[in-house]
């Protein structure tokens, strides 16, 4: 079994935590630091550099007003986390939509 990737698998937007984030930003306009590190549970400083990972790829556009922080999903992000969910599309193939027959199929993982 090969290990290939397909076209717009995004290794940064596959951690779990910054495409948790994405997925927040995503449908909303802007989303208070406070509300993601809800969201996510992680601490301020965990959250911080999170978002300063996705800053610096050009995914997510963070401002900070005196104490208060926003983060936005730039297009570019947008469009990274589009083609990031159609390679897992691609990746998991009819997994997605396979329904269990109760019969046994061995598998080789060799």
């Amino acid at each position: 079994m090969t290990s290939a990737r397909p076209a717009g698998f995004n290794e940064l937007l596959h951690f779990p935590v910054r495409l948790s984030l994405v997925s927040l930003l995503a449908p909303a306009a802007h989303a208070d630091f406070s509300y993601l590190r809800e969201a996510t549970g992680l601490s301020d400083s965990a959250l911080s550099k999170q978002l300063t990972t996705l800053q610096d790829a050009g995914y997510v556009e963070v401002r900070r007003t005196g104490r208060r922080a926003t983060a936005r999903l730039t297009d570019t992000g947008r469009n990274a986390l589009n083609e990031h969910a159609h390679a897992l599309r691609v990746l998991l193939g009819d997994a997605l939509d396979a329904t269990p027959t109760g019969e046994t199929t061995a598998v080789n993982p060799a």
